[in-house]
């Protein structure tokens, strides 16, 4: 389902640029309660996984189809 460019564990920036968007917009989602907040790692950055991911294009391809 996913491509070689997801793996179990992804940042931000890997996100964002796997769906089209800013990383900014992944952020200003998950303060406006539309996305979950992602898991933390021991610096305590943004990691996400594939869920997550899934869940970030859904959004994302839902806003487009409104436009």
């Amino acid at each position: 389902m996913f491509s070689d460019e997801t793996k179990k564990r992804m940042t931000i920036t890997e996100v964002a640029q796997i769906v089209g968007i800013s990383t900014k917009t992944i952020v200003r989602w998950e303060k406006m309660g539309k996305i979950k907040k992602p898991k933390r790692d021991w610096r305590s950055w943004r990691v996400y996984d594939e869920n997550d991911l899934v869940q970030i294009r859904q959004l994302h391809e839902i806003l487009i189809e409104v436009e």
